[in-house]
């Protein structure tokens, strides 16, 4: 399916992250979310951080990009949260058939 994409994003908990999968697939705004926990390290105002996080892969249409990134940002604690979308160039046909069958068209 051309346009698949799978969005990286980070939550600062697992409640936080639950939340906004949930919401994403209610919506229909991802049709899969894979929550991991991470430990972070990055630089944040000038000096250097570290966060036990959940990261978010969340599969999708690129096409529904904006609209999950609102989502996020409406339901996120963070200041600036990690939002990265990659596109998925090639992928298995039944695989990205039911990804399309599984999100709303934007």
């Amino acid at each position: 399916m051309p346009g698949a994409c799978t969005i990286f994003a980070t939550a600062g908990s697992e409640t936080e992250a639950e939340d906004i999968a949930g919401a994403l697939l209610a919506e229909k705004l991802a049709a899969c979310v894979q929550m991991t926990p991470v430990s972070s390290r990055y630089v944040w105002k000038g000096g250097l951080a570290r966060e036990e996080e959940v990261l978010l892969l969340i599969k999708t249409r690129a096409e529904l990009f904006e609209q999950v990134r609102a989502k996020i940002r409406a339901m996120h604690s963070y200041e600036t949260p990690e939002i990265l979308m990659l596109p998925v160039s090639q992928g298995d046909g039944d695989y990205l058939a039911w990804l399309a069958g599984s999100t709303r068209a934007a």
